[in-house]
Parts: C-alpha cells; structure tokens; sequence
C-alpha cells in the first residue's frame, strides 16, 4: 500500500511539472496583468500550480487544461488583489532592479505595460485574445461571459489601449 502512494505521489508530480514547464508563462503573465506587481504574481504562480498539483484536475485535453489554468489563475489573483492585505499595502517595486515582467520584444513590453493600466476586465479578454491566442469563443468559455460581451470588451478595451499608447508615444 505505501508502494502505491508513493508511486501515485511521484507521477503525480512529475505530470505536475510538465504542465507547470509548458503553461509558466501564461500563468506568470496572467498573474502579473491583475496583480500589477512581481511579488504578488509570483505568489498566484505559486499557488495556481499548487493547487494543480493538490487537485489533480481531470482534463479532457490540453485545451481543457489550459482553460483550467487560466481561470484558476484569475480566480486566485482577485483573491490577492481583492485581499484586505493588499488593499492596505502599496508595494515596493523599482524597474532598476529588473522586477517588472519582461518580454522578448521591447513592442511586447510597452503593450503590456498600457495594458497593465487597463481595468481587469478588459485587461482579461486582450491577454487571453493577443497574447495567448484564444478565440473569443474559447475566452467566452473560460470566463463564463457571453461572446458578444467579449467581443464589446475587446473592442473598447482596442480603443482604451489605442489611446494610452498614443499619449505614451507623444510623451516619449
């Protein structure tokens, strides 16, 4: 019998961290889009991948897998932004000590730093749609919302962005 824990125990973690490998930086950038700081990010990584490994969740497919890890981790980074702590202390954070999230294209970075002052519900449905590649049936299904309000979000939050990287290009 303890043969067999520790048997399920390993495999287990070993299917653990070959999704945590293949969804990191979805799950990370999602994280870091609605916490807006490193620290707190780094705790939702933490406890999203956690909370996999715990659950075990019976996925049909990857697809399946990935909406389950998108809507975990938007769940657990409200409850940190949502969370009497946060709401009461202002993080310290410098972009001299390399804590902001980075891409590998200087583009990628401003977008996602306009996008980062947009409210989270429009920040949501432009990750999910440029950034991971949803279609606005597969993020009408992750997040529960009919796709016409996906689409009436993506098209002012279009808007919303546009105007933020317009007025960061005229203060450059």
């Amino acid at each position: 019998m303890g043969t067999q824990i520790a048997v399920n125990t390993a495999v287990s973690a070993l299917e653990t961290a070959l999704v945590m490998e293949n969804h990191q930086k979805m799950v990370y950038a999602i994280a870091v889009t609605h916490t807006r700081n490193r620290v707190d990010a780094e705790d939702v990584f933490q406890e999203v991948f956690l909370t996999y490994h715990r659950k075990q969740p019976v996925c049909e497919n990857e697809e399946h897998r990935k909406a389950w890890l998108i809507r975990t981790t938007l769940n657990i980074a409200r409850r940190y932004t949502s969370s009497s702590w946060s709401t009461r202390v202002v993080p310290v954070e410098t972009v001299e000590c390399g804590q902001t999230y980075r891409f590998d294209n200087d583009e990628y970075d401003e977008l996602f730093q306009a996008l980062s002052a947009l409210p989270e519900n429009y920040r949501t449905v432009i990750y999910l749609f440029y950034f991971e590649d949803l279609s606005i049936a597969q993020i009408s299904d992750v997040l529960e919302i009919e796709p016409g309000a996906i689409k009436m979000r993506l098209s002012r939050g279009r808007t919303m962005l546009r105007e933020a990287m317009v007025k960061e290009d005229a203060h450059v």
